[in-house]
């Protein structure tokens, strides 16, 4: 951020300690559309409505999720939304960009003086290698300069642990990278990390503030933020060491009741857990079938437990879009929004607020997701932003580690089997099979893992199949290490049970296999009965259940991540290189310019349904 841009925001910030101690009557002469920050770093901008003698004054709610440090435009099929066109058909249209979201946001405020603006979590971690490989400091600068006033915590959040997720709230250098450029220090999140719902093992306390009050001449809007209390299956045991997850409705409930008791009777709550929309366009009417009919999935269950003192309900962690009403216990329908990921779309809601009653007028709340176009002009300080830190990451980011004939699909894979798994899968297997590296067999990769496409065209939208390090790393950005391990068959056969049944039954996550392994996948059938131990096979031989086998995996799936504890049941332990380095490695051994690896076939999974 420049030094204006600072001094910009510092003078901000005086103003609203000024406004805070301001008598009534000066701030009822206060210019109607007047910008500037209200109290408690809340936003002045929004729709020229509540002067602070009306009856009413809405204010507007920004809001977007998941945005996984994507500063620069995604790429392939991660940079598309899906859009209902006036005749029922659907396009895809190129979405994304920290530039255009900055752009899209301002925009909207235009107009505004009551505007706040809020995430629902996973701002960073599995980021693109331009944020990832300076531990997201990027993304922190770029939310500041978007004026976030506040987030959630999502799973991601804690993928390096709370000492780092406090160090990105509060400002430091990395503790063992440190400082990246000469003669700065990294200043920190100029919003709050919200996390009502995980505390401290020692203490038993929020790790981070519970929630956070918004205030604009006598308008004050409570914000809880609370992640899914599943983070710990899904999140490495390191990134979660010394902490506890509660239960989300329980907690929003207890932390409404104190706002409510502070006088606060106006709350957002803002769930890094979400649901699955019955159509994937943004723009879907999701309350037509009904109110709830058009989301299913956990947030639909959370909805309607929270408390009615509770008025919105900003969610995420699926990557979906969705504006639903959901009725909470009372029965009276409530807004549930999210905004897809990687800041491909925003929404804006007008939440109206009652000066006698401090609360919103449930009925008059309106809501929509916007695309994040690429057709605007782009934000010069996000742009300068970019530029910034692609210097610093040049020479790394730019080195190449293969060549591909054709996009590879990972993320953007809407199969079982994804290619770009399947390749991953082996590059595992193959780096780790001589008897010095581990001895493996087989290998098993994790679908959550893999972050992006390998796409054939490069970012300038050539054509080249050149695959660089940036580009493998966005596809591979944990650096996971690699673990070989002793597995019984009958373990091998659970642990591909387990990706249809147990915790993994209504949402199965289905592993990606390497070269040799093959089974059938019976979705006719329920639980576990839909993977058979008579299908299971390596190289065409049956998997013995008393036999032992040699299995590489991710550390996060050797602890049992994602519900499959069958693999954490894996001994006589060889730590490996990272996942990443074993994905170069093959990337570098079996491609040349002249020769480039084709995608694969995805034939090791026979799929039933």
């Amino acid at each position: 951020m420049s030094a204006t841009v600072k001094k910009n925001r510092a003078a901000r910030r005086l103003l609203a300690l000024a406004a805070g101690v301001a008598t009534v009557s000066a701030l009822a002469v206060l210019p109607a559309g007047a910008h500037g920050r209200g109290d408690d770093h809340g936003h002045g901008k929004s729709s020229g409505h509540g002067r602070p003698a009306d009856r009413t004054v809405d204010v507007q709610l920004l809001s977007f999720n998941d945005l996984h440090g994507n500063l620069e435009p995604p790429t392939g099929s991660s940079g598309t939304v899906s859009e209902i066109q006036a005749d029922g058909t659907t396009k895809s249209v190129s979405a994304g960009g920290v530039e255009y979201l900055a752009s899209s946001l301002r925009t909207a405020r235009k107009g505004h003086p009551y505007s706040v603006t809020a995430a629902g979590g996973d701002m960073v971690g599995a980021s693109p290698l331009l944020s990832g490989l300076f531990h997201d400091e990027p993304t922190i600068e770029a939310l500041n300069g978007l004026d976030l006033d506040v987030t959630t915590v999502g799973n991601h959040e804690f993928d390096e642990g709370i000492g780092e997720l406090t160090r990105l709230q509060n400002g430091g250098c990395h503790p063992v990278d440190g400082c990246y450029e000469k003669g700065k220090k990294f200043q920190g999140a100029d919003f709050p990390y919200l996390s009502a719902n995980v505390t401290s093992e020692k203490t038993g306390k929020p790790v981070l503030k519970p929630y956070w009050v918004w205030k604009k001449n006598g308008v004050k809007i409570g914000f809880i933020g609370v992640t899914l209390e599943g983070t710990p299956n899904i999140v490495t045991a390191n990134g979660v060491k010394g902490l506890q997850f509660h239960d989300e409705i329980e907690t929003v409930n207890k932390y409404a009741k104190e706002l409510d008791r502070q006088g606060v009777k106006s709350i957002v709550a803002l769930i890094h857990e979400g649901g699955a929309p019955a159509s994937g366009a943004y723009n879907y009417d999701c309350d037509s079938p009904g109110a709830g009919a058009g989301v299913s999935g956990p947030i639909v269950d959370i909805a309607k437990g929270i408390s009615p003192k509770v008025d919105a309900l900003v969610t995420g962690h699926t990557h979906t879009a969705y504006v639903c009403t959901i009725p909470d216990p009372a029965g009276k329908p409530r807004m549930v929004t999210s905004a897809a990921s990687f800041g491909k779309l925003y929404t804006d809601t007008t939440l109206t607020y009652d000066r006698r009653t401090n609360d919103i007028v449930r009925t008059s709340v309106k809501s929509a997701n916007h695309v994040v176009s690429r057709d605007q002009a782009p934000a010069s300080d996000m742009t300068a932003l970019i530029a910034r830190w692609n210097a610093l990451a040049a020479p790394i980011a730019s080195r190449p580690q293969g060549y591909i004939s054709a996009d590879i699909n990972g993320r953007g894979s809407t199969a079982l089997e994804k290619p770009l798994g399947d390749l991953i899968a082996d590059a595992q297997a193959e780096g780790l099979a001589p008897a010095d590296q581990g001895g493996a067999q087989v290998a098993f990769m994790n679908p959550g893992g893999i972050r992006a496409d390998l796409v054939y065209a490069s970012a300038s939208g050539e054509g080249d199949g050149v695959v660089t390090y940036g580009e493998s790393f966005t596809v591979q950005p944990f650096t996971n290490m690699m673990n070989v391990v002793d597995l019984s068959g009958a373990n091998l056969i659970a642990a591909l049970q387990q990706q249809v049944s147990g915790l993994n039954e209504a949402s199965p996550k289905i592993l990606q296999v390497s070269k040799g392994l093959t089974y059938t996948l019976d979705l006719t059938k329920t639980g576990a009965a839909r993977v058979s131990a008579d299908s299971v096979k390596l190289n065409g031989e049956a998997i013995d259940p008393a036999k032992t086998y040699r299995v590489a995996m991710n550390e996060f799936l050797a602890g049992g991540g994602d519900g499959f504890p069958a693999l954490a049941l894996g001994t006589n332990k060889l730590v490996g290189p990272s996942d990443l380095d074993l994905f170069n490695a093959y990337l570098a051994a079996h491609s040349t310019a002249s020769a480039p690896l084709a995608p694969p076939v995805t034939d090791r999974i026979t799929i039933v349904q």
